[in-house]
């Protein structure tokens, strides 16, 4: 029988020990799970950037795999904690949004985490990763029914960041979700979105800088240059060959980026 999976994805960094304690909350409950980690590094409090991230990971995980993401600027306040159902999947985490990208793309349904039987005690107001986070996906991949986590609810958080938005006849207003380790600029303007790119006019524009380049790998431009070009994922991300983009632009996770399309 497969052990049991479970994913990270977290702003925490792995310089303290938050990532780390949550591992072992979940393996004292669920000692054969097997846990992998997405990701740590996100922006701290950038719930984009964390939605960003599990939406290109989790389609790539087998049945009943179960997500934890902690990306909680509004950890201790009013903000619930959710469970969602999608793709034959778990995903644990705030109603904060950090989830919304995954809403658009499948089906899913969602419970509000209320049964504090499942939770660590007592519960911190700072940490709720370790405390309710954790020990709830440990207990659902011990296979513990969602069910008893809590009642579906209708009236979680659906944030409009996802899709960018016309700003004119020849204009999209969108953002930037994540900025990667190597400087690459990916946006939220997609493919499906802007299929025809390739034989249209186009300018992307982030801040004061522009570029028209669409490139097919990123050894094509010569040293220096900004191009756009089609990311793994279906985004448009704006690169540099060899060289960093962010740092060339001076730009940050959910600046605004514009794309004019003629």
């Amino acid at each position: 029988m497969r052990k049991p999976i479970l994913t990270l994805t977290t702003d925490f960094g792995l310089a303290d020990h938050y990532v780390g304690t949550m591992k072992g909350v979940i393996l004292g409950i669920c000692p054969q799970a097997q846990i992998v980690d997405i990701g740590h590094e996100v922006s701290p409090f950038e719930v984009t950037e964390g939605a960003y991230l599990i939406a290109q990971a989790y389609r790539y995980f087998p049945n009943k795999t179960v997500h934890v993401v902690v990306v909680d600027p509004g950890v201790g306040t009013a903000r619930r904690p959710i469970l969602m159902e999608a793709a034959g999947q778990y995903f644990v985490a705030p109603d904060n949004g950090v989830l919304s990208m995954i809403y658009t793309r499948d089906q899913h349904k969602i419970r509000l985490i209320s049964n504090e039987k499942y939770f660590l005690h007592p519960v911190s107001r700072t940490f709720h990763g370790r405390d309710i986070f954790s020990p709830v996906a440990a207990h659902l991949a011990s296979g513990v029914p969602p069910s008893r986590m809590g009642k579906l609810i209708e009236d979680y958080l659906r944030p409009a960041f996802q899709k960018p938005q016309r700003a004119g006849k020849r204009t999209w207003s969108g953002r930037i979700l994540k900025i990667d380790r190597f400087g690459n600029i990916i946006t939220n303007f997609h493919t499906e979105d802007f299929p025809d790119l390739e034989k249209r006019n186009f300018a992307m524009v982030i801040g004061p800088h522009e570029t028209s380049v669409l490139a097919h790998t990123y050894a094509e431009s010569g040293p220096g240059e900004l191009f756009v070009i089609v990311g793994s994922s279906g985004y448009l991300e704006v690169s540099v060959s060899q060289g960093s983009a962010a740092k060339k632009i001076g730009c940050e996770s959910g600046a605004l980026a514009e794309l004019l399309v003629w």
